[in-house]
């Protein structure tokens, strides 16, 4: 079988600020997304967010439908981006294919019905949100990208800021995609820290080396937890929570958030001072 899936139930934040590491963990973190010859789903409750990974390997592989969409075709009723994060690969929609290189994006729009992903070396980050409206398949790539540079090194937080999805590039329902690249030296992310309610976000950490970590802060700004992350894990962030951390080496992130809105700005912003 070359799908497989998991299902990631709510949970509220006076159950989370109770639960110990292993719970967390269970709960929260997504270890195991790429595997070669498979596609791997979590589906959430949060948002209906779908998190997942293609590695076609040497044979290409096909995004099936799965039983809690409850459609014959996967995106009978949502929509997708794939993201590569391995080498150059191609994505066949519907028989066109799309040459989607590292870093690039596929959006891909409600009602199509034959997804198929290749490229040895290829690895696909995909995240699907439930829609109203079809929109058109459409490539976007890092150079097109929104490009927002923040930070400094003073404060271990000098990163540039990918905004793949705005107004200048696609149209979607509900998702927003973007990618933050950390200059050499600085570790910190998303710090001052937020929240969104209306929204709930996921965050896949990659390019850190083998013995390499991030400490993902999450939990309520006053009830705050962590989470040990390692290369190519995933966090679940719900809309309670802040989502922060810092890591022992400069990496990458792509965030991917889903739910009433796409205003970037619509947060709830966290003074440090209230961090507990």
């Amino acid at each position: 079988m070359t799908t497989e899936f998991d299902i990631r139930f709510a949970i509220d934040p006076i159950s989370a600020a109770g639960m110990g590491t292993g719970e967390l963990r269970e709960n929260f973190l997504i270890d195991d997304l790429f595997a070669e010859g498979q596609v791997r789903w979590t589906y959430t409750h949060y948002d209906r967010m779908a998190v997942g990974g293609a590695v076609p390997g040497a044979s290409p592989i096909g995004l099936d439908a799965i039983k809690p969409t409850g459609t014959a075709a996967f995106l009978d009723r949502r929509e997708l981006i794939a993201v590569n994060i391995g080498a150059a690969g191609t994505i066949s929609v519907d028989g066109t294919d799309h040459a989607v290189g590292p870093r690039d994006m596929l959006y891909v729009g409600m009602g199509s019905q034959t997804v198929t992903f290749a490229g040895s070396g290829a690895k696909f980050y995909l995240l699907s949100a439930p829609a109203h409206a079809a929109h058109p398949t459409t490539l976007l790539q890092q150079a097109n990208a929104k490009r927002l540079d923040l930070g400094s090194g003073e404060t271990a937080n000098e990163r540039s800021i990918f905004q793949y999805v705005n107004a200048d590039s696609v149209k979607t329902c509900q998702l927003v995609v973007g990618l933050t690249q950390f200059a050499p030296g600085s570790v910190w992310n998303t710090m001052p820290a937020h929240i969104h309610d209306r929204r709930m976000e996921a965050y896949l950490y990659f390019d850190l080396k083998p013995d390499a970590f991030v400490v993902h802060l999450m939990g309520e700004p006053d009830e705050s937890r962590h989470l040990i992350v390692r290369n190519e894990q995933a966090i679940l962030s719900p809309p309670w929570s802040i989502h922060c951390g810092a890591g022992t080496g400069a990496y990458t992130f792509i965030w991917a958030m889903a739910g009433d809105n796409v205003d970037y700005t619509d947060v709830e912003k966290v003074e440090m001072a209230d961090l507990r």
